[in-house]
Order: C-alpha cells, then structure tokens, then sequence
C-alpha cells in the first residue's frame, strides 16, 4: 500500500491472511501480530473472528505453543479477494 491512508477492514482481512500464506501456512501469533501492523488489541479480535468464520485454525502443540494456519476457506477468500482487485484496478476506483 503507497498511499498515506487507513486500510479499510477487508484490507486488513486480506494482509493478516496473506501473511500467514507467506510464512508457509504456519506462523506463531507473535511475529503475525508484527507484521499485520495493529495493536494489540485489534489483532486480538480480528484474530478470534477470522477463527469464529473458519479462515484461521490456531494450533497448540504439546508444549503449548501456538500457531495460526488459514483454512480452506481462508485460502478461497485470498483467491477471490485478488480477484475483485483486480476488477477495481481494471476501473481505476
């Protein structure tokens, strides 16, 4: 994103998935909570509800340690997302 403004809402859905896609499918909640750029709180809850509609599973192992995966159906909303974009920046809007 160049442009000096705030992400709309599916922006931020967008870049919190593309990053777990990025790291492999699998990144620990840490680094993603760095690297989607929110606060603390507001990657808390965009984390339980992107759990609560299935585009996240968070995995524990047996040491307790946590990692975020996208679902099936958060790898078809990256798909479709890049899809609409693509729409927008054909129109210029």
């Amino acid at each position: 994103m160049t442009e000096n403004r705030k992400r709309d809402r599916l922006e931020i859905v967008y870049d919190f998935l593309s990053i777990i896609r990025k790291y492999d499918n699998s990144i620990k909640p840490t680094p993603l909570l760095r690297l989607s750029n929110l606060s603390s709180q507001r990657f808390s809850e965009y984390l339980k509800e992107l759990e609560g509609k299935e585009f996240v599973k968070v995995l524990e192992n047996r040491r307790g340690r946590k990692t975020v995966t996208l679902t099936d159906k958060g790898f078809r909303f990256l798909e479709k997302y890049q899809v609409i974009r693509g729409f927008i920046d054909d129109f210029g809007l």
